[in-house]
């Protein structure tokens, strides 16, 4: 079992940073990969980064190369998201979701995800 819980979302102004967190449990954090998704009303939830277990591959969404960044610290089983340059089209909630296979696959669907936090608001005013 793994519970997710995200933290740092807020209120910012377009072209300002925000560092998400994602605080994770259990002793095999370091064999998940761990994803953001965030989701805005009325759409589908959609990927925003990837990272795998050991840290040394992430994924980015092409809306977000270039200003937001993933990492992970393992000893701490957390995740985080910089987010710089942010524009009000990033206003969501945002996800960090864990898929317990061990294949490093960033183009998997949401809905293949097994361990989803409640999410973070993140909103961007122009």
């Amino acid at each position: 079992q793994v519970q997710l819980v995200e933290s740092g979302g807020g209120l910012v102004q377009a072209g300002g940073s925000l560092r998400l967190s994602c605080a994770a449990s259990g002793r095999t954090f370091s064999s998940y990969s761990i994803s953001w998704f965030r989701q805005a009303p009325g759409v589908e939830r959609d990927f925003v980064a990837a990272i795998s277990y050991s840290g040394r591959s992430t994924a980015y969404a092409d809306s977000v190369k270039g200003r937001f960044t993933i990492s992970r610290d393992n000893a701490k089983t957390s995740v985080y998201l910089q987010m710089n340059s942010l524009k009000p089209e990033d206003t969501a909630v945002y996800y960090c979701a864990v898929s317990v296979s061990r294949v490093w696959n960033p183009s998997r669907p949401a809905e293949s995800y097994d361990y989803w936090g409640q999410g973070t608001q993140v909103t961007v005013s122009s």
